[in-house]
C-alpha cells in the first residue's frame, strides 16, 4: 500500500498508485489525486569531476573481504592524531587502542594478519584486484569454519589465492606461490585441495592456452608464433593430447614447436626455466605433438630454410 493512506476518500477503492516523477499518490479507479507529496526523488546535487564527487557523496567505501572487518569497522584514532595530543590525553589514546585490540576476537586478529600476508603474496605476483578479493573472501570462509586449525596460516593464504587464481583463469602455478609465499608446493597443493573440499568450491581443469602469452612475453616469441602455439594447442585438444598432462608441460611444448616452425631458436632449457618444468617435460610433450599432429616435417622445411 502506499504511504499511510488506506483508501481513496472520493471511490472507496484501494487501487492507489505512486507517480515518483510528480510525486503525486492517484486513485487508479476515479482518477482523484489522493495526496499530493512533492517530493523530489532525483539526485540534490550534480558532479563534473571525480574531486567534486567524492567531496559530496555522503557513502563511504565499498565493503572488501580484503579487510579484517571488511571496510565497516572503525578504530580509536590513528598515530598521526599523537602530534596533536598532550601527555595525558596520549596515554589515554594508547590505553583505549589497547582495550580496542584485546576485546577483539580471535577471528578478527588472525583475519588481521593473514589478510596482511595475502596482500604481500597478491602484490609480489602481481595479481588484479579481483582474485585478490576472491581470495580473501576463501580464507574469511575457511576461517569461519574453523578450516585454519591445524595448518599454518601461510599455507592457507597461498591455498586460498591458488583457487582464487583458477577460479578468474588468471595463469600462476604452485612453483610461484612457492616461491612468493616460501611454502612447499606439496603443501599448497594439500591445502588448496582441503579447501576446496569443504567449502564445495567447483573448479574446472585448467586450460593450457591461458600460460602462452605469459610464456612468450617471458621468451620475446613474435605474436605470431603465439597464436600459432595456441592453434596447436587447440589441435592437441581435439587429439586428446591435453588430459592427464600438466597444462603448463604442454602449454611450454606447444611454444617450442611453434617458435621452430617460425624460426625462432629457443633451447629445451630457456622454455623450461620459464614454464617451471624440467627440460624431460618438454622434450616428451614435445614428441607427442610431433608424432600425434605430425608436424616434423614442417619443422624440417622451416630448419632448411633458417639453418
Amino acid at each position: 500500500m502506499v504511504g499511510f493512506i488506506k483508501k481513496c476518500p472520493e471511490c472507496g477503492s484501494i487501487n492507489l498508485f505512486l507517480n515518483q516523477d510528480k510525486g503525486e499518490v492517484i486513485c487508479k479507479d476515479c482518477g482523484l489525486v489522493v495526496e499530493d507529496k512533492m517530493v523530489d526523488f532525483s539526485q540534490e546535487w550534480r558532479e563534473f569531476d571525480s574531486e567534486s564527487a567524492e567531496k559530496r557523496r555522503r557513502t563511504g567505501a565499498p565493503m572488501t573481504y580484503t579487510q579484517y572487518d571488511q571496510g565497516l569497522g572503525t578504530e580509536v584514532g590513528r598515530k598521526a592524531d599523537l602530534y596533536a595530543l598532550g601527555g595525558k590525553d596520549r596515554n589515554k589514546f594508547f590505553r583505549l587502542r589497547k582495550w580496542q585490540y584485546r576485546i577483539s576476537t580471535a577471528i578478527e586478529r588472525n583475519l588481521k594478519l593473514a589478510l596482511a600476508e595475502l596482500k604481500r603474496v597478491a602484490s609480489y605476483l602481481k595479481l588484479p584486484a579481483s582474485v585478490e578479493e576472491e581470495a580473501a573472501r576463501i580464507y574469511t570462509l575457511s576461517v569461519q569454519r574453523g578450516l585454519v586449525r591445524g595448518r599454518s596460516m601461510e599455507s592457507v593464504v597461498a591455498g586460498a589465492l591458488y583457487a582464487a587464481c583458477r577460479r578468474h583463469e588468471v595463469p600462476r602455478t604452485l612453483d610461484e606461490l612457492s616461491e612468493a609465499s616460501g611454502i612447499e608446493k606439496k603443501e599448497i597443493g594439500r591445502t588448496y585441495r582441503f579447501v576446496t573440499r569443504e567449502l564445495g568450491i567447483t573448479i574446472l581443469p585448467s586450460n593450457p592456452a591461458d600460460y602462452i602469452p605469459r610464456f612468450a612475453s617471458s621468451l620475446k616469441l613474435s605474436p605470431e608464433t603465439q597464436s600459432n602455439a595456441v592453434e596447436i594447442l587447440e589441435m592437441a585438444q581435439k587429439a586428446e593430447l591435453t588430459s592427464g598432462r600438466g597444462p603448463t608441460g604442454i602449454a611450454a611444448a606447444a611454444l617450442y614447436v611453434s617458435a621452430l616452425l617460425h624460426g625462432e631458436k629457443r633451447t629445451q632449457r630457456e622454455v623450461a626455466d620459464v614454464a617451471g618444468v624440467t627440460e624431460v617435460t618438454i622434450r616428451n610433450r614435445y614428441k607427442e605433438l610431433l608424432d600425434k599432429l605430425k608436424l616434423e616435417k614442417e619443422i624440417k622445411k622451416t630448419r632448411k630454410k633458417n639453418p
